[in-house]
């Protein structure tokens, strides 16, 4: 049975068109339509619910190296990283170098640390984890490090404000707002000067709130306990953002080339297949997945923009010289360019046979459609 995030009756009430999504039930889109929702989020500001994503904190005095065991990411920094309060994207691997999952790690403090990952991948993210720990935890019998991992899903809701307006639109929430407790005078002066990909804590450590987003904008991040989030919600409303669905999601992160798990990145495709090779430090002595990692990888991501009027979907044949040299991953219109955008998984001879600009085609169908690589992201 699918869940509810605490923000479904809020998306009915401005009748969003509901979907099943990774177990839960989130708005498709609302009456405004994904083409406007899209443009909002490009020109001024809109919200949407990612209360669906898991939360997975680690912590004990070992919580960094069990880290260091567990992801790619390179963690010799991390006690500056703590310090500038700033989060990091990674990937995590199985042993055979594919991905069980791409993630943001918040590190709280030095020995904590919050995991943000995948709705439809919290069962086996968490699972996944507490495996790796126990192998770890053995290569330091007798005496391994203290670590513990807490699924804290259920404890947080998460409100994206996302678009170029998205600091004008805190600044209007705190200005008409004077009394209500998730952001005050002195946490703003902090946000504006926030960089990607940092964040501060607020409302007493109950409230985190990160300059990161998944549509290529700038923009916010807010994680706040559940019964918090319909005020919230309300009063980024009143200060001009509108909800924004699922689709328009879709269509502002692939406009950005960011990757969506389950499509460019699978237990079927490793991240260096998905050109994430500066997200990982591929030659540290010991992570999960080192091995097959260090293999240069047989394909390569590209990107691919329609010269017609057709629309790309993902599993559509790729072409070159009549013959399927991969397939397409993600594919959409893009509303910004008025033109159909997929990227596509294709062989690495393939990759270099076609340089930017060269022509390639879909089978879109029954028939080869043409389309032109171009260079990532696409707007």
């Amino acid at each position: 049975m699918a869940l509810q995030t605490p923000l479904y009756d809020q998306h009915l009430k401005h009748l969003g068109k509901i979907v099943e999504f990774a177990g839960f039930l989130l708005p498709v889109q609302f009456p405004t339509g994904i083409a406007t929702e899209h443009k909002i989020v490009r020109e001024a500001a809109g919200i949407f619910d990612v209360s669906h994503m898991g939360e997975i904190v680690i912590q004990g005095p070992g919580t960094y190296a069990f880290l260091d065991y567990l992801l790619p990411r390179d963690f010799r920094l991390i006690d500056q990283a703590i310090t500038q309060r700033r989060a990091l994207y990674s990937v995590m691997c199985a042993e055979d170098g594919t991905t069980i999952d791409d993630l943001l790690i918040y590190p709280l403090r030095s020995d904590r640390c919050l995991l943000v990952v995948n709705a439809a991948n919290i069962k086996t993210d968490f699972a996944h984890i507490q495996l790796a720990l126990t192998i770890w935890q053995k290569r330091h019998a007798p005496n391994p490090t203290a670590v513990n991992v807490t699924d804290h899903s259920a404890k947080w809701a998460q409100i994206a404000l996302q678009g170029p307006q998205s600091l004008a639109i805190l600044k209007t929430l705190v200005a008409q707002n004077s009394k209500q407790r998730y952001i005050n005078a002195a946490d703003l002066a902090v946000l504006a000067t926030l960089k990607r990909y940092q964040f501060i804590e607020t409302f007493d450590d109950k409230c985190l709130i990160s300059r990161t987003g998944y549509t290529g904008e700038d923009g916010f991040e807010c994680y706040l306990p559940p019964r918090d989030a319909t005020p919230l919600w309300q009063m980024l409303l009143a200060a001009g953002a509108a909800p924004i669905g699922l689709g328009a999601r879709d269509t502002l992160r692939l406009e950005a080339a960011m990757p969506l798990y389950g499509h460019e990145l699978s237990r079927d495709i490793t991240p260096r297949e998905a050109g994430l090779d500066r997200f990982m430090a591929l030659e540290k002595p010991d992570y999960i997945g080192r091995e097959p990692l260090q293999n240069q990888p047989a394909r390569v991501l590209i990107g691919l923009i329609a010269e017609g009027k057709v629309i790309p979907r993902a599993d559509y044949p790729v072409l070159l010289d009549g013959q399927i040299v991969g397939h397409v991953t993600s594919g959409t219109f893009s509303p910004t360019l008025n033109q159909g955008i997929a990227l596509a998984l294709i062989t690495a001879d393939a990759a270099a046979a076609t340089p930017i600009s060269s022509h390639l085609m879909i089978e879109i169908r029954n028939r080869a459609e043409p389309f032109t690589r171009c260079p990532l992201p696409f707007a």
